[in-house]
């Protein structure tokens, strides 16, 4: 999810409970209107059936997007833009989860990360969400610290929930994408596009996960290969996908990619990537096949795995109103669906001898769902992923969930 995305979650990461209660109440109740509309409305810009939107690709580019459930014939064909080069020393691979708010914590962990100066250079970086805005940065590494906590501790994010939609209750969303999208073209500047591309020619990979609403698929961009294609667009394009992924859906609009299938041009809506997943790791058959990262077994795969979420249980009172109990029940499918992932993860790299390293917020902090970007709550969110770094207690190498 985002800076800024709000999940589902009681008291720190799950949308939900981070909306006022009024806002869930009328998100509950367009669930009705939205399945309705849905069943009736098409539009000759958008793909006509399944078949065609699975055909689609992003024209004028080469195999810029794979998906998290691809089978191995799908693929893409050019795996010298997706493989990571090989070094004598094996892989860093560093991955960031949605989290809303609580991205503060990777941003804290980056920087304690910087500044014991043990900070691998890492060979690939995914993000989802608030980590899909973390990601680049993080890729771009320790030089982009100070970037990171300004719009993570400065008070900057505050400013994301002010402006509503015109479109209202029946429009594409209830707030306006503009604060975001300024952010986003802020620190996204045609400097840092060059950047991602001359590290991907290097053989470094990024790359960010959205969520494709209308075939319901988890999409992975390259956005590396994007950054040094060297189309005139790439550089809204690598801005609108960081947006989408950080999109609450109905909050937030999704955001419409142009695509093309057979010649017929149409549009794609993407929104948040931590609808499908809130860690973007290996692709799943690849999660299934045991099969290693590198080719040589004296070759070390480290994966570094940060959380902006609690995993442990968190006890809250929960009202007996249908509200709540539908708030608090999501975060707990949400929770779990992030701890089977982990799980998922720590049994590939048992099977395959890398190296697994989680971390993830371990204590119950206070927050207010009025004021889901206090700078407050950001900065202790902040310091404590920092401190547990510096004291050397932040890592797990299994995914112990109490």
């Amino acid at each position: 999810m985002t800076v800024f995305q709000q999940e589902i979650h009681q008291g720190r990461g799950v949308l939900a409970t981070r909306l006022a209660p009024a806002l869930i109440r009328v998100l509950v109740a367009l669930v009705p209107v939205a399945f309705i509309l849905s069943g009736c409305m098409q539009t000759l810009d958008r793909a006509l059936d399944a078949q065609e939107a699975d055909r689609a690709s992003i024209a004028g580019y080469d195999e810029i997007r794979s998906y998290l459930d691809a089978r191995l014939d799908e693929f893409p064909r050019n795996a010298q833009d997706w493989a990571p080069a090989s070094k004598p020393g094996g892989l860093d691979v560093l991955m960031i989860s949605g989290g809303g708010s609580a991205g503060a914590f990777s941003v804290g962990v980056l920087s304690a990360w910087s500044a014991a100066q043990t900070r691998p250079e890492f060979d690939v970086v995914t993000g989802v969400s608030t980590g899909a805005l973390i990601a680049p940065l993080a890729f771009l590494g320790s030089a982009y610290d100070d970037t990171l906590v300004h719009l993570y501790t400065s008070g900057v994010a505050e400013g994301l929930t002010s402006s509503k939609s015109l479109g209202g209750l029946l429009g594409s969303s209830l707030l306006s994408a503009e604060p975001l999208s300024r952010m986003v073209e802020r620190f996204i500047t045609p400097e840092v596009l060059e950047q991602v591309a001359a590290e991907h020619r290097k053989g470094r990979r990024l790359f960010v996960l959205t969520t494709n609403l209308d075939t319901q698929r988890a999409v992975i961009w390259n956005m590396g290969a994007i950054a040094g294609s060297n189309r005139p667009e790439a550089l809204k394009l690598f801005r609108n996908i960081l947006l989408a992924s950080a999109s609450i859906p109905g909050v937030y609009p999704a955001v419409m990619i142009e695509a093309e299938a057979d010649g017929r041009h149409f549009k794609e809506m993407h929104s948040d990537g931590g609808s499908a997943s809130q860690v973007l790791m290996l692709p799943q058959t690849l999660l299934a096949s045991g099969k290693s990262l590198v080719p040589a077994k004296r070759q070390n795969v480290n994966f570094y795995v940060i959380v902006n979420n609690a995993l442990m249980p968190e006890f809250a009172s929960t009202p007996d109103r249908t509200l709540s109990v539908i708030a608090r029940a999501y975060s707990i499918f949400v929770k779990s669906q992030t701890q089977s992932a982990l799980t998922a993860l720590y049994n590939y790299s048992k099977l395959t001898k890398a190296r697994f390293q989680l971390a993830s917020i371990d204590i119950q902090l206070p927050y207010s769902m009025s004021d889901p970007f206090n700078t407050d709550y950001m900065r202790t969110v902040y310091n404590l992923g920092y401190a547990e770094f510096a004291a050397g207690t932040l890592w797990r190498d299994s995914p112990v969930f109490r």
